[in-house]
C-alpha cells in the first residue's frame, strides 16, 4: 500500500509542477543591452542586431506576423520601425539605437514564430549600422532589465 501511495504522490507532484508552472521570470541574456520598450540589442562594433525580448514575446503570445522595414531605412533610438502581430495584440517595435538598417531577418516572413521560440537568436529582427554608438550607454544591462521587468509586472 505504501508503494502505491508513494507512486500516486509522485504522480500528483509531477502533475502539479506541470499544471501550476508559472513563468515569473523571462530569460535575459547577459551580453545584450535592453530598452524599456522591451527590445534588445547585441552590439558588435558599429553594428547592432535587434529583436524583442523574451519578456515581450511572452506577453504578446504566439506571433503570427512581423512587419519589417526596408534595408537602407533610417531608424531612430526610441522610435518605431516595424510591428509584431500576435494572436493577442499588435505591438510596435522600437529601435534601441539610431542608424541605418543593413539587414533584415527574412526568415520571419515565413516563420514569424521564431520570435517566440528563439527571441535572442533565430528570432532577431533587424541589423543596424549605428550612427551614434554613445546611445548604447542609455540602454539597460541584463540585471537592470530583469529588475525593470519585475517591477513592471508587479504594477
Amino acid at each position: 500500500m505504501a508503494m502505491a501511495s508513494r507512486l500516486w504522490a509522485s504522480k500528483a507532484a509531477s502533475f502539479l509542477k506541470i499544471s501550476t508552472f508559472n513563468r515569473a521570470f523571462a530569460s535575459v541574456v547577459k551580453d545584450l543591452k535592453y530598452a524599456d520598450s522591451h527590445e534588445w540589442a547585441k552590439i558588435e562594433g558599429k553594428c547592432a542586431t535587434i529583436g524583442i525580448t523574451d519578456h515581450a514575446q511572452d506577453h504578446l503570445g504566439d506571433v503570427v506576423y512581423v512587419e519589417l522595414p526596408e534595408i537602407g531605412t533610417d531608424v531612430t533610438q526610441g522610435s518605431g520601425f516595424g510591428a509584431v502581430e500576435s494572436v493577442k495584440a499588435t505591438s510596435d517595435i522600437n529601435s534601441p539605437v539610431s542608424g541605418k538598417v543593413v539587414e533584415i531577418n527574412e526568415e520571419l516572413s515565413s516563420s514569424p514564430g521564431l520570435v517566440n521560440g528563439s527571441p535572442y537568436e533565430n528570432g532577431w529582427i533587424i541589423k543596424v549600422e549605428m550612427s551614434n554608438t554613445d546611445e548604447v550607454k542609455s540602454l539597460m544591462d541584463c540585471d537592470q532589465y530583469s529588475k525593470f521587468c519585475e517591477e513592471e509586472d508587479n504594477h
